[in-house]
């Protein structure tokens, strides 16, 4: 595989991981664009078996960054003027029967609400453990913290979940 196939591979993923980390579209789409471009530039020559922890660690960098970007405006915002964020992106539903369409849109609306309400990094260990499949040393990698940290933090996303879901997902 080269990396314009990997690059195609993971940017629905991490379009999504940006979405949901940061409420925002446009912010989404620039923050991957932007772990896209310095996977290329810095590390087009390593090996194809670290370009998924390799660009996952550095979204998560650049979502951390927002995030400390974020609270400063939105302190400096909140001192002038208080300006609302823009709302959840929504995702089409593929189905057939409208029945089911609405069952399964319903359904995608709690789990992205549900982990919308859920810490950043529960939220972003559990990303990268389901969707993206990376076992726990290469999720501690990615954040940037212990095996047991990641496992803690996974343990009390799946848990959360299954409260809030129970209803859409039992």
């Amino acid at each position: 595989m080269n990396l314009d196939d990997f690059l195609a591979a993971v940017e629905r993923k991490a379009y999504r991981m940006a979405l949901l980390a940061t409420n925002n579209r446009a912010d989404a789409l620039d923050l991957v664009q932007e772990a896209m471009i310095k996977l290329a530039t810095r590390y087009r020559d390593a090996p194809e078996a670290e370009w998924k922890p390799l660009f996952y660690r550095i979204l998560q960098n650049l979502i951390r960054d927002h995030y400390r970007r974020a609270k400063v405006l939105g302190l400096i915002q909140g001192w002038f003027a208080g300006a609302d964020e823009e709302g959840q992106e929504s995702v089409p539903s593929s189905r057939h029967q409208p029945l089911q369409a609405l069952e399964a849109d319903q359904a995608m609306a709690a789990l992205d609400s549900a982990l919308q309400e859920l810490p950043l990094r529960q939220q972003q260990v559990f990303l990268l453990r389901l969707w993206e499949g990376l076992d726990v040393k290469e999720t501690a990698r990615v954040m940037g913290c212990s095996e047991g940290s990641v496992k803690t933090h996974y343990s009390r996303a799946v848990q959360t979940l299954r409260d809030r879901l129970g209803e859409f997902w039992s």
